[in-house]
């Protein structure tokens, strides 16, 4: 059986050998056949019509570019809070744009508008005496009752109020805040129990400056000061008098040149106020709780009248009750004052430069028998928009 295998597989060996020399001619031709086939068919399918050219787009000539001129604006948008009373004090209402006359250095200027009170915020700044010249006089909580009675009377959602307290240096006692909190502060202040000087001087500066930087500019700012305004220990005028208390205290009577320089000292300080509460384009009010007897007393009148050069440069008032029991009337009428203010706008000299005063004159032609307050300038910002 192995055998016959083998002899099969070497049959088909030389079978393969015999028959391969044969067939690889026809093989060849096979190959030559099938490519000129292809050849001849490639020949015969007819030319791809040519791609057309396509004229390119021209590309569009841009337009002139457009020269905008860039015009800086500036303007010096001013507002400036009216009081108009009448002969007892009241205040005036009912007048329009028209009966009002407004000046800048001397110039008439166009009343642009007339705002609403209602819908314009109050942030106040009221400063609490707590030194001894006003502690000891014996109706410190009858103050601080009328003073927080008067933040719920005059104060709206919107408005805020801080309290200061003016004692030997500025204290910010609660920072701008709703009535309700203002008002609890106030009433829970403290009196002085033994002598404390009085910076009055440096706490308006001071309650100034916080209203600029924490008062937005389109709201009214008021400072209502609770001082006989009788300073002693601000920055200006502190060493002169402590030189005149010494002297005192030693039964003698400061030298000339000492009270010289302090009644100048003095001058001074109430000129730095009236421009630091000015540049806050606030209002400034005070109640002088001595009441008349402050005229009996050369310091007590020159602070009294400090307080009311103050008032009368930013269209406030210096009030001097006749006692305590006057101080709620006092806060009624100031309250009445900041509800019924006509807010009168105007665009300001442009071209002043910033940081210049500019004197302004508000005025009613129409009823000349009219009390009128305004500030009587203010300081130019820059307006640039």
């Amino acid at each position: 059986m192995k055998r016959g295998s083998m002899i099969v597989t070497m049959i088909l060996r030389i079978r393969g050998k015999l028959f391969w020399p044969a067939l690889l001619p026809g093989v060849l031709a096979l190959v030559l056949f099938v490519g000129n086939s292809s050849a001849q068919t490639v020949q015969q399918l007819p030319a791809p019509p040519p791609v057309p050219r396509l004229k390119p787009t021209p590309t569009p000539t841009p337009p002139p570019q457009e020269v905008l001129d860039v015009v800086k604006v500036t303007s010096n948008l001013v507002m400036v809070p009216v009081s108009v009373t009448n002969d007892q004090g009241e205040a005036v209402q009912g007048l329009t744009i028209k009966d009002f006359k407004l000046r800048e250095e001397g110039r008439d200027e166009q009343i642009t508008e007339m705002g609403d009170p209602e819908q314009v915020p109050l942030d106040i700044a009221l400063l609490f005496d707590i030194s001894s010249s006003v502690s000891q006089k014996g109706f410190f909580a009858f103050q601080q009752s009328a003073a927080a009675a008067f933040l719920k009377q005059v104060m709206k959602p919107a408005d805020k109020a801080a309290v200061f307290g003016i004692s030997g240096e500025p204290v910010l006692i609660q920072p701008l805040s709703a009535t309700e909190v203002a008002a609890a502060k106030i009433l829970k202040i403290p009196p002085a129990t033994s002598p404390v000087p009085t910076a009055y001087y440096d706490t308006v500066a001071v309650a100034a400056k916080y209203l600029t930087e924490n008062s937005p500019s389109n709201h009214r700012r008021v400072i209502i000061v609770l001082s006989d305004g009788d300073d002693n220990f601000s920055n200006r005028i502190r060493d002169y008098s402590i030189a005149d208390a010494r002297a005192t205290l030693r039964g003698e009577a400061a030298t000339s040149s000492v009270l010289a320089v302090l009644q100048a000292k003095h001058r001074v300080a109430v000129d730095d106020t009236q421009k630091a509460v000015q540049k806050a384009d606030a209002i400034f009010y005070s109640v002088n709780p001595g009441g008349p007897s402050v005229r009996m007393n050369v310091i007590s009148s020159r602070a009294q009248a400090g307080m009311q050069t103050v008032a009368d440069a930013t269209g406030g008032t210096a009030f001097l009750p006749d006692s305590d029991k006057d101080l709620e009337k006092v806060f009624r009428q100031v309250a009445a004052e900041l509800r019924g203010q006509y807010l009168l706008q105007y665009y300001g000299n442009s071209e002043a430069p910033p940081g210049q005063y500019r004197r302004i004159q508000v005025t009613v032609p129409t009823r000349s028998e009219l009390r009128v307050r305004a500030r009587q300038g203010y300081y130019a910002k820059s307006g640039e928009k």
